[in-house]
């Protein structure tokens, strides 16, 4: 049987304090909580957000005015990229009917698709300078420099 400890045996436990649940922000929103604490008294603040829950552009006099993302982009950037000069596109087309290649062909043999050579050949594409490379190794023709 096991042995207790010599001295006066006392009880050490602290008094337990029940205490209600902190309320969620959600049940201090609610309008019944609300109401119910006007009537008792105490503070109730209330903020309006601007615009809140409206799907309005700010149309009224007191709002701050709307900017439009677009017109930011075009003062701070060229309004149009440069395409692909008239003498290159002739310049491509004409090697490439010189060698007897369909665009399909030319596209294959630098690595792109035959959209991109249509694309160059028509003047929609913006020039890059990688491709271009291709076509001058393919083609055997200048393209870019000073003595096109």
């Amino acid at each position: 049987m096991p042995t207790r400890a010599a001295g006066n045996l006392t009880q050490d436990w602290e008094p337990v304090i029940l205490t209600r649940r902190k309320p969620k922000s959600s049940d201090l929103k609610d309008p019944k909580a609300v109401n119910n604490a006007i009537r008792a008294g105490a503070a109730v603040e209330t903020v309006k957000k601007f615009d809140a829950g409206s799907n309005r552009k700010g149309s009224s006099a007191a709002s701050q005015p709307v900017v439009d993302a677009r017109k930011l982009d075009e003062q701070t950037e060229p309004a149009a990229l440069d395409r692909v000069p008239t003498d290159v596109r002739l310049a491509i087309q004409k090697a490439r009917l010189g060698k007897k290649m369909s665009q399909a062909e030319l596209a294959k043999q630098i690595n792109e698709r035959a959209q991109v050579v249509q694309d160059y050949e028509s003047g929609r594409a913006v020039p890059n300078q990688a491709v271009l490379t291709k076509m001058e190794r393919v083609l055997g023709v200048k393209l870019r420099g000073k003595n096109k």
